[in-house]
């Protein structure tokens, strides 16, 4: 099931459409697709360990306490109310939430000692989706000149399809976010799109239902196309058609380019459109991801993946009030944590990354595939009278797996409340620049993308 706009497509072996796809000449989506297109040449990076990384972004940040850190030895008002169970890694402990993911730590690796310079939501997520060591914002949530980086997607994209390490055969865009804007109040935040490498590099944005469906807001349906035309089937096969024609008349006319006009092409063909149909998944596969948001966002990231798409990004939360996320902010439980961690988060996460992992592995993806589930940053150990915790910069956790990592690492030992490292202090700068050394980006490329290189590769990994 597909939506597109407001409309929900069902595609199968006929032409049978419900929705009308239209892309506007001066979209930013075109634009990107078509530098795409112009970019492809044959090979990939030597050395590279990873072609394509999925990050399951956990906005609003988990308590590494109540996740991958636990400390059942601290007072209650600290360890909270779970108990831990053993993992797969000698003398490592889950909270007991978490069975699915421990019995799979052979295939991943753990961190424990991230930390933050902010405990600010849009200042921390930037530092965290870009490497940025200051955030590249204030708290006004405005860039601070000269200091803005590219979010690690757009990096990757740009990587993977200009130069040396460009790619051939995947007419498709190469950095997906699923999931709303993230937010800092009403603010959208700044580091999730191309910044200085420019808006070709930004995201193409898709949204999952669970009621109607895979959704793609660039994409509109025509005023004209109402309700009781839709319903008539000659008349949309009509609209397709004369879509199908306009494209070829803008290509024709120089209003765009040959490497636009097939993008849009693309976009109104069948076969793009099934790339995002999650109808063609097994029930069987479907029901293992969990038929929640983020668990078909991750099904979603995987056939991405397998379609050619190097960086896929899914996003836990946007910040929009609906009844499965509550309006709470994805991850920011300043109240109720342990309620919520129980009847959602945590079950939900157990059971959609450890599906990924395992679909990833049984399809032979899972080594050239870098898994990475972190958020901005962890929650204060001491619980407040809310049964809730504050946001915490100063310690916590990231699970990482494929893509070269090494099953049953872990990495980093926190103190006794999980407050600060006890050892091995890391950083979202250390983490990006891992994941920009396993898909085989040296220091002088990423120079050479008008990038200062930053952060060490976390060798510990591997």
């Amino acid at each position: 099931m597909l939506s597109v706009g407001r409309r929900i497509t069902h595609t199968c072996a006929g032409i049978n459409r419900r929705a009308f796809l239209q892309v506007g000449a001066s979209s930013v989506l075109g634009l990107s697709l078509s530098d795409l297109l112009r970019a492809r040449a044959a090979g990939t990076t030597e050395g590279a360990k990873a072609k394509a990384v999925i990050l399951l972004w956990l906005w609003g940040g988990p308590s590494q306490l109540d996740t991958f850190d636990p400390k059942p030895n601290a007072s209650l008002d600290y360890r909270g109310p779970f108990g831990t169970i053993p993992t797969r890694i000698p003398g490592i402990r889950f909270c007991e939430l978490f069975p699915q993911l421990a019995n799979l730590t052979d295939k991943l690796a753990v961190i424990r000692t991230l930390t933050s310079q902010s405990n600010d939501h849009g200042i921390a997520g930037t530092i965290g989706l870009t490497g940025s060591a200051a955030g590249g914002t204030g708290l006004d949530g405005k860039p601070l000149q000269g200091s803005a980086r590219p979010a690690l997607g757009s990096v990757v994209a740009k990587a993977l399809t200009t130069g040396p390490q460009r790619k051939q055969g995947h007419d498709i865009h190469p950095f997906f976010v699923i999931g709303g804007k993230l937010h800092q109040g009403k603010k959208a935040i700044i580091g999730e799109g191309g910044g200085p490498l420019g808006a070709a590099w930004d995201p193409f944005r898709l949204e999952y239902d669970p009621a109607t469906g895979t959704k793609i807001p660039a994409l509109q349906l025509p005023k004209e196309l109402t309700p009781e035309r839709m319903a008539d089937r000659q008349q949309l096969l009509s609209a397709l058609g004369s879509a199908d024609k306009r494209v070829s008349e803008l290509g024709s006319a120089g209003a765009l380019d040959a490497y636009r006009g097939r993008a849009l092409a693309m976009l109104t063909s069948k076969t793009a459109a099934d790339g995002f149909d999650l109808s063609k998944e097994k029930v069987a596969t479907r029901d293992a991801y969990g038929r929640t948001r983020f668990g078909q966002s991750c099904l979603l990231a995987r056939r991405l993946v397998e379609a050619g798409v190097p960086f896929v990004q899914v996003n836990w939360s946007d910040h929009v009030e609906a009844e499965e996320d509550a309006g709470d902010g994805g991850w920011d439980h300043h109240y109720r944590n342990f309620q919520i961690m129980q009847d959602r988060h945590a079950v939900w996460l157990d059971q959609s990354m450890s599906a990924l992992l395992t679909d990833l592995h049984d399809r032979r993806m899972l080594d050239s595939t870098l898994v990475l589930a972190v958020g901005e940053f962890g929650r204060e150990p001491k619980v407040n009278d809310k049964a809730g915790r504050e946001h915490w910069p100063g310690c916590y956790s990231a699970l990482i797996a494929g893509g070269g990592v090494k099953g049953g690492r872990f990495v980093g030992t926190s103190d006794t409340r999980a407050a600060k490292p006890a050892d091995t202090p890391l950083s979202p700068v250390d983490l990006n620049a891992t994941v920009l050394n396993q898909i085989g980006l040296t220091s002088e490329q990423v120079t050479g993308l008008g990038l200062t290189p930053v952060g060490r590769v976390i060798e510990e990994l591997f």
